[in-house]
């Protein structure tokens, strides 16, 4: 499924939703989406959860 396609389904689900539930419905689903993804992310690996701790503190590292 190329990337192009995600994006259309993503932006055809969040249309539907917004009809349905109206604004703070989207910006509901939104919000959980990404946070749904930022978790899925350090699950995986791909985000170091301790240099995300760093950038939220405003720690700097050189990491």
């Amino acid at each position: 499924m190329s990337t192009t396609l995600i994006g259309a389904l993503i932006g055809a689900v969040l249309a539907v939703v917004a009809l349905q539930f109206g604004f703070w419905g989207f910006v509901l689903v939104v919000l959980f989406g990404a946070i749904g993804a930022l978790v899925a992310a350090i699950a995986t690996g791909r985000i170091d959860r301790g240099a995300l701790t760093d950038v939220l503190t405003g720690r700097r590292s050189s990491r």
